[in-house]
């Protein structure tokens, strides 16, 4: 296993397709995230949904337009009053039905913060980027609300061409 370290290359990824598909620039931390990742679940609870290298025409050609593609498609008249015209750009749902978007404030990425729609209470912000919430919610540092504890272990990821392999 020592041997495999660092021998690893970033995944390349056609962000100019997806971005111009999402109708915005993404923020580098899910860029980045995505490069070295699959898309994958924490604690059987919380899945992140990230794109597959070369399949970014798989998803351009999916059913629906962009924006119901790449936008929270929860009811606005269901959304807390200040985000009712605001783009929700999701990233991670939960097997409880909780979902974890980008609240798009603004035409800066990096600043748009974590909102979560939790199924259990009031929706909230977290005003970092989502790995920094990712890393905080595992290392239980982060006031989850209505959200379980979470454990820092991979239990599934996507395989190419779509799917889900759980983790033994």
């Amino acid at each position: 296993m020592e041997e495999l370290i660092g021998t690893q290359r970033p995944a390349v990824f056609d962000w100019g397709a997806i971005e111009e598909e999402a109708g915005s620039t993404l923020p580098s931390d899910f860029k980045s995230l995505a490069e070295w990742y699959p898309a994958f679940g924490l604690d059987d609870f919380l899945g992140v949904m990230l794109p597959w290298p070369g399949e970014e025409a798989v998803r351009v050609e999916a059913a629906g337009t962009p924006s119901e593609r790449w936008h929270c498609d929860y009811p606005a008249d269901l959304r807390p009053a200040e985000l009712i015209s605001t783009t929700l750009i999701p990233w991670g749902d939960s097997a409880e039905g909780d979902q974890f978007f980008w609240s798009a404030l603004g035409d800066d990425p990096e600043h748009w913060p974590v909102t979560i729609c939790s199924r259990n209470g009031p929706w909230w912000h977290y005003e970092g980027g989502m790995v920094q919430f990712l890393a905080e919610l595992c290392a239980g540092a982060l006031e989850p609300w209505a959200l379980p504890p979470v454990k820092p272990e991979i239990t599934g990821w996507a395989v190419e061409g779509g799917g889900w392999r759980q983790t033994a």
